[in-house]
């Protein structure tokens, strides 16, 4: 049976994982988040930073950009007061807009971000501050296996794309499952891949089960 590969350290039920891509957190910042009103997380990464600089951030309301994110929050002991109808970005920043008008906050980011949500909730009149409070690097090729022959391989954003390809080449037997159109656009545009109708990572393992089944012989 065909065996499904998330890019990533986390373990999720129903695959295997291959780190390709590392957190780093960068604890030893110091933040002050008494003048906020709300902060901003774009992924549950953001929300295990921030707990470890400061925990005041739990009473602060949060604005999350999806489930995956708001259950981080839940689980450290957050208030989310605002869960994302889309995890892109850009069409998040344009949800809260209005929300945060005229509200000091804070967006708690990666290095790297690849939306424009800081420039959209700023043109809105948003008081919007951000920190840097981890950061996204590739593992080393040396430690990681390729997939074996047949694998279904979850890409979950730009980074797992960009890590995946600097160890490993395609291999035509593999199979891609990328979780949104943002991540979509990163793929090499040789590669074929299906896209989950929701943005996270169980429902694209969901997906790769759906066609392992259907590529099962009747009986």
């Amino acid at each position: 049976m065909a065996e499904i590969y998330v890019l990533s350290e986390k373990r999720f039920a129903g695959a295997k994982n291959l780190p390709v891509i590392v957190f780093d957190y960068f604890d030893d910042k110091e933040i002050t988040l008494q003048p906020y009103d709300a902060l901003i997380f774009t992924s549950k990464n953001g929300v295990i930073a921030i707990d470890r600089i400061n925990a005041c951030w739990r009473a602060k309301e949060i604005y999350s950009i999806g489930s995956g994110t708001s259950k981080a929050v839940r689980e450290l002991g957050g208030n989310v007061v605002y869960e994302a109808k889309s995890s892109y970005g850009d069409r998040f920043a344009e949800e809260i807009r209005e929300q945060l008008a005229g509200k000091k906050v804070l967006f708690a980011r990666p290095e790297t971000v690849t939306s424009n949500l800081n420039t959209i909730l700023r043109n809105a009149g948003v008081d919007l501050e951000e920190e840097i409070v981890y950061r996204t690097r590739c593992n080393d090729c040396d430690k990681l296996t390729p997939p074996p022959e047949g694998a279904y391989i979850i890409f979950s954003s730009p980074s797992t794309i960009e890590c995946f390809f600097r160890c490993f080449s395609w291999q035509s037997d593999w199979h891609a499952v990328v979780i949104g159109e943002k991540t979509a656009s990163y793929m090499p545009k040789e590669i074929p891949f299906v896209m989950s109708k929701k943005q996270t990572i169980p429902d694209c393992i969901a997906l790769a089960q759906q066609m392992i089944a259907s590529e099962k012989p009747s009986v």
